[in-house]
C-alpha cells in the first residue's frame, strides 16, 4: 500500500479521526534529510500496515496543517494516537528509531 498522501484537506480525517496510530512525516521535495529518510518512510508504511497508518505531507503545498503544528524545519515525524500528537522525532533519524516510536504508540 505504501505511504499515504496526506493534505490540507484529508489531515483530520486521515490522522485526526484515525482508529489507528498514525505516523506523519513533514516533508519536502527539496529537503536532502528527508529525501535520505523517504525509503525508511515507505518500508514502515508496509511493516506496520494494519496496525499504524504512515503519511507524508508536503509542507510547500499544505501550507495550513503545517502551520498548525508550527513546523519550521524539516524533515519532522509526528506520532498521533486518538487524534493527538503523543511523539516528535525532529531530523533525519534510523529507520530502526522511528519503527521503535510507532511501536510504543500502539
Amino acid at each position: 500500500m505504501g505511504s499515504l498522501h496526506l493534505t490540507d484537506d484529508n489531515f483530520d480525517e486521515e490522522v485526526v479521526k484515525s482508529s489507528l496510530p498514525v505516523l506523519v512525516d513533514f516533508w519536502a521535495p527539496w529537503c536532502g534529510p528527508c529525501q535520505m529518510i523517504a525509503p525508511s518512510i515507505e518500508e514502515l508504511a508496509e511493516e506496520f500496515e494494519g496496525r499504524a497508518k504512515v503519511g507524508k505531507l508536503n509542507v510547500d503545498e499544505n501550507p495550513v496543517t503545517t502551520a498548525s503544528f508550527g513546523i519550521q524545519s524539516i524533515p519532522v515525524l509526528k506520532i498521533f494516537n486518538g487524534g493527538k500528537e503523543i511523539a516528535t522525532i525532529v531530523g533525519a533519524v534510523s529507520k530502526d528509531r522511528i519503527a521503535k516510536r510507532i511501536e510504543e504508540s500502539l
